[in-house]
């Protein structure tokens, strides 16, 4: 098992599974498309994932709560799959009706999904914000938003809103996508570009929150092995995972997607990880 941190009564590993590519969420059309992705990922590949991902010392496991995903946790768990699991809110469905899907799986934390949290502050509503997280609130679960906006964190820490972590993208796609709606409501795909000095920004506020922070798309969803051959991925992937874990608090944790077509990047991305934590940063 990779190095663990309390997060609220669980211990959680440093670095956990998202799911982002289960659902065909392709950041390097270039290379993989939508299609290579779902195609791929049938309910019982993204299971034999998970166990991957639990045979490499990963114990938890982030998904969207939509019925793709609630599906497989389903299988996993009834094969025996013992890692945690958390939720990130399906916009496509009733918020409490999801909650009540996802609290059928005694998640250990949910978060208010980050494209959608962020088209709320966007419009100001915050009223609507402020029920959407109580909804979550009442489930007696950890409860956090996801936002790629620094300033939402930082706006959060400094008017106390009622939540206990962060789901924070290092990269912000609201520069270019600011009034657009999540994929998952409008079933139009996204074509993203991150911009690198996004994450710096991202570190800055992650440091400057008391609260427990989970820093996704460290990789760029991908971009940043375009123009990469096969033998610089894994120094690049090393470069880019010591850099995040030097610029978080120790309690800090970071979620990763995969696609494990081509390769294992689970092992690799858990390996490099469990090298790190064992280095002094």
């Amino acid at each position: 098992m990779m190095k663990t941190v309390n997060f609220f009564g669980t211990q959680v590993t440093r670095m956990i599974l998202g799911d982002n590519p289960f659902h065909g969420n392709s950041y390097i059309h270039e290379i993989y498309t939508w299609g290579d992705m779902v195609d791929y990922y049938t309910a019982d590949k993204c299971v034999r994932a998970l166990f991957e991902a639990e045979e490499n010392g990963m114990n938890t496991f982030m998904a969207l709560a939509s019925p793709f995903t609630l599906r497989v946790i389903h299988q996993y768990r009834n094969e025996g799959g013992k890692m945690h699991i958390m939720f990130q809110s399906y916009p496509a469905i009733d918020l409490e009706v999801n909650i009540n899907q996802m609290m059928t799986y005694n998640p250990v934390a949910i978060y208010h999904q980050g494209t959608t949290f962020d088209d709320m502050i966007e419009k100001n509503e915050m009223d609507l914000l402020h029920k959407r997280l109580g909804l979550l609130r009442a489930t007696g679960v950890i409860t956090g938003l996801g936002t790629h906006m620094p300033e939402v964190i930082l706006q959060s820490e400094k008017e106390k809103w009622d939540v206990d972590f962060y789901m924070t993208c290092l990269y912000n796609s609201r520069k270019t996508q600011r009034g657009r709606q999540s994929s998952f409501i409008t079933g139009k795909a996204n074509h993203l570009i991150f911009y690198p000095d996004d994450r710096f920004e991202m570190f800055d506020a992650i440091k400057k929150v008391s609260k427990p922070c989970i820093a996704f798309k460290i990789f760029a969803g991908g971009q940043i092995f375009l123009g990469k051959n096969a033998d610089e991925i894994p120094a690049t992937a090393e470069a880019f995972i010591k850099e995040t874990y030097e610029n978080i608090k120790p309690d800090d944790i970071t979620c990763i997607g995969v696609f494990q077509r081509d390769k294992n990047q689970i092992r690799e991305n858990a390996d490099i990880v469990k090298k790190i934590l064992n280095q002094e940063i």
